[in-house]
């Protein structure tokens, strides 16, 4: 698991100090939890996720064969949950509709 914590960080561009003051741990602590060294309570693990932006699976290895998809929705959902609400509501209409589209040609 801790690999893919320090992989997933690094995807992020976060440095090991960022994720731990996020976290509210050591530097100390992120290095041995990604190396494998040390356990994490159920709340830092739960930080960890938020921190992120992933699901607990994927961080202890139980993807599915949709984990790719997944991800790559969870990805534009961030993206959408950071535009203001009048934007929302545009890409969520956007996406209702060509829904619709893609139901009424099946």
């Amino acid at each position: 698991m801790g690999e893919r914590i320090r992989k997933r960080r690094q995807e992020m561009k976060l440095s090991q100090e960022s994720f731990a003051e996020k976290a509210g741990i050591s530097v100390n602590t992120v290095s041995r939890i990604e190396g494998g060294q040390t356990a994490m309570s159920v709340e830092i693990f739960r930080k960890m996720i938020e921190i992120l932006e992933t699901d607990a699976n994927i961080l202890m290895g139980k993807e599915g064969d949709d984990a790719e998809k997944r991800k790559q929705f969870e990805e534009v959902f961030y993206r959408i949950q950071k535009m203001e609400w009048k934007e929302q509501k545009i890409i969520m209409q956007t996406i209702d509709s060509l829904i619709e589209s893609f139901n009424e040609y099946r």
